[in-house]
C-alpha cells in the first residue's frame, strides 16, 4: 500500500456510500472563546454545501486521531502542535467507520481554506452549531458531541498506593518507583473509555501523578505533571480533587479505602491500582 491509499469509495453493510477506503475521521476542535470550528464543504464534494468538520479519509498505517490531526492541517492550516487531544467518538456502520476527535487549542495558529474541498471555516458557539445546514451524520452525532465538549478525563494518581500495589522492590527505591510510574503513565493516550468506566469513547488523559515522601523530587514529563504532597498524600489528592473544574471527569487512582470514601464524597470516581497496572501493562 502507498502512503496516500485511503481514497475511495465503499459501501457499508447498511447499504450506505461513504468516502474512505479505511474509514474516516474528523476534527472537532473547541476553543472557549471562540467555540467550535466548523467546516462548508464546497458545492461539488459530497454532500457538498453542508457544515461540518475538518477530516477525511484514513489510510492503511494511520490512527484516526493521527487522519483527523493530518487533514486538519491539510484542509485548515492547523498544525498539530496547536492541538490538545481529549476524547474520540467512533460511529460504526459495518465496514466503514467514521471517528470524531476532541481537541481543544494549546497554541496559536491563523486557520484558512487550503484546499478546493472547503468554501469556508467558521468558529461557531456551540448553541448556534444545529442553526446551520449540518451534514447529515454530524447533525445526528452533534448531540452528543456537544455533551463532551471541552470536558476532559482527569486521572489523579496516588502514587505511593499504586507503587506499594506490586512487591517489585520499590521500598528500596522509592523515589525511582516513582519516576518510573511516571514514565509509565506518560504512555496514556487514546486509552478505552470501557476501561476506565467511561464507555463509548476513547480518552487521552490529563494525568496528575501525587507523590510524598522521599518521591517529592520526581520531576513532571510530557503530559504528566507531578503534584509533591507537601504533607501527606491522602490530603494532597483531596485538595487536587476540589480544585479540578466541575465539568470534567475525575477519576482517582488509590485503593486506600479511607480515600476513596473522601474523594468520592467531592464528586470523583474511584479506579483500582490493579486496573490502571493492568491498562499499563496492555500499551507496554
Amino acid at each position: 500500500m502507498t502512503r496516500e491509499d485511503g481514497d475511495g469509495f465503499v459501501v457499508c453493510l447498511r447499504g450506505h456510500r461513504h468516502w474512505g477506503r479505511f474509514g474516516a475521521a474528523g476534527l472537532l476542535l473547541a476553543d472557549p472563546a471562540r467555540g467550535v470550528l466548523l467546516q462548508r464543504r464546497a458545492w461539488w464534494t459530497h454532500h457538498g454545501s453542508t457544515w461540518a468538520l475538518p477530516g477525511g479519509a484514513l489510510n492503511s498505517h494511520e490512527t484516526p486521531a493521527q487522519a483527523a490531526a493530518r487533514e486538519a492541517e491539510e484542509e485548515a492550516a492547523i498544525p498539530a502542535e496547536a492541538l490538545r487531544l481529549a476524547s474520540s467518538s467512533l460511529v460504526d456502520h459495518g465496514g466503514w467507520s467514521y471517528t470524531t476527535v476532541l481537541a481543544t487549542v494549546a497554541g496559536t495558529f491563523s486557520e484558512r481554506v487550503m484546499n478546493a474541498e472547503s468554501d469556508e471555516l467558521r468558529w461557531v458557539a456551540p448553541e448556534e452549531v444545529e442553526n446551520f445546514p449540518l451534514h447529515k451524520d454530524f447533525a445526528q452525532a452533534w448531540p452528543a458531541l456537544k455533551d463532551q465538549l471541552g470536558r476532559e478525563l482527569v486521572l489523579v494518581v496516588d502514587g505511593a498506593n499504586v507503587v506499594g500495589s506490586r512487591p517489585d522492590g520499590w521500598w528500596r527505591d522509592r523515589a525511582g518507583a516513582a519516576v518510573r510510574l511516571r514514565d509509565r503513565l506518560a504512555g496514556l493516550a487514546g486509552i478505552p473509555g470501557d476501561d476506565v468506566g467511561l464507555p463509548d469513547w476513547r480518552w487521552w488523559p490529563r494525568v496528575l501523578l501525587v507523590v510524598e515522601g522521599q518521591a517529592r523530587g520526581t520531576e513532571p514529563v510530557g503530559e504528566v505533571e507531578v503534584i509533591a504532597a507537601p504533607r501527606d498524600g491522602d490530603s494532597a489528592i483531596v485538595d487536587t480533587v476540589r480544585a479540578l473544574r466541575p465539568e470534567d471527569h475525575v477519576l482517582v487512582v488509590t485503593a486506600d479505602r479511607e480515600l476513596r470514601d473522601r474523594v468520592t464524597a467531592e464528586g470523583a470516581r474511584v479506579l483500582a491500582p490493579s486496573a490502571l497496572l493492568r491498562l499499563l501493562d496492555e500499551l507496554d
